[in-house]
């Protein structure tokens, strides 16, 4: 397991042109040092929670508890039919008196509150506390994190993510998208929050039952972010947060979505149209697989052909993308 590369807060065109398309992640300290809610957490985690009490207009967002037993460790239940934590809905301000009141505990609940947009539920934040490789990115929104301390199991996005730790630390153990055979895939479509996850723990991993898991350690990177530092996730890199202090807050911009699942919805198609066919045919799919989608030369399989006839294997525009999805309505609808 390697450390993370540590990068100064760039410029938007130098994180463009040299980081993202690296596609690999990098850890930017001290980006925002100067955030209102940075500077009062480094004060007291109290003084941060106020803040954003004072912010807060009352609206309910998600909750999600874990017993103590469970060690802050939101997973799926022993017999993989439900999960070992429940969803409530309260305020942010609900949240945090709650916090402080468990602060002390040696052994408290497991709770958070994940995802929350700040437009809607903390007017004026990203105001004062700006991000500006965030702004102006595609589909990115300003969301909250507010809980004690927890672990994410480790999951992938269907997303670029900027994350940036406010008040408290996190632990990021990220692994490549090569390591996934490696991590032990759970369950596609009964999932904790949205995507897939491990079923290895990073921290106390069975390797008796997981014992490939080794070779996807081999791969992991790893960092420790204090309040004020963020981190650039690329999409589907799998990552596992373990947030460390009784009070944490982390913010993070989710952009550049894939749009209707992308290639996820992908997969499971093709899960159901070529995983069980004969060997064969697998590799015969295989071959179209590579000549029109994965191989360097894909996005010119059409070139030959005139442009009107290009159609779906055309190059990517608006049009092209409501011509493949009529043509895939229209294959399934059997029209």
């Amino acid at each position: 397991m390697k450390p993370i590369r540590e990068i100064s807060l760039p410029s938007g065109e130098v994180f463009e042109r040299d980081i993202r398309t690296a596609y690999e992640p990098v850890v930017i300290r001290g980006a925002v040092a100067d955030w209102p809610l940075v500077k009062r957490g480094r004060n007291a985690p109290s003084e941060a929670l106020t803040y954003l009490e004072r912010l807060d207009t009352g609206a309910p967002t998600e909750l999600m508890i874990a017993p103590s037993s469970e060690g802050g460790r939101f997973f799926y239940s022993p017999d993989m039919r439900g999960f070992n934590f429940r969803r409530e809905r309260a305020t942010l301000s609900q949240l945090t008196q709650h916090l402080r009141q468990i602060e002390q505990e040696a052994e408290p609940i497991g709770i958070y509150a994940g995802a929350t947009p700040a437009a809607s539920h903390l007017p004026g934040f990203e105001r004062e506390n700006a991000f500006p490789l965030g702004e102006g990115q595609s589909g990115s929104t300003t969301r909250v994190w507010v809980g004690n301390a927890t672990q994410v199991a480790t999951h992938f996005d269907l997303s670029d993510n900027f994350a940036v730790v406010a008040v408290g630390t996190r632990r990021f153990t990220l692994f490549p998208p090569e390591a996934t055979a490696n991590l032990y895939v759970g369950p596609l479509d009964m999932t904790l929050a949205g995507q897939p996850v491990s079923m290895v723990d990073p921290l106390s991993p069975d390797l008796d039952r997981y014992p490939r898991y080794e070779d996807a350690a081999e791969l992991a990177q790893f960092a420790e972010l204090e309040p004020g530092d963020a981190i650039y996730i690329p999409t589907l890199w799998w990552h596992h947060v373990q947030a460390t202090q009784p009070i944490n807050v982390l913010v993070n911009y989710w952009h550049n979505d894939a749009q209707r699942g992308g290639g996820f919805l992908a997969l499971v198609h093709a899960i159901l149209a070529i995983r069980d066919q004969p060997a064969g045919e697998r590799r015969a799919w295989q071959s179209w697989f590579d000549h029109f989608v994965f191989s360097d030369e894909a996005a010119d399989a059409a070139a030959h052909l005139p442009p009107p006839a290009r159609t779906v294997t055309g190059p990517p525009s608006p049009q092209r993308d409501e011509m493949i999805r009529r043509f895939i309505l229209q294959v399934m609808s059997g029209r």
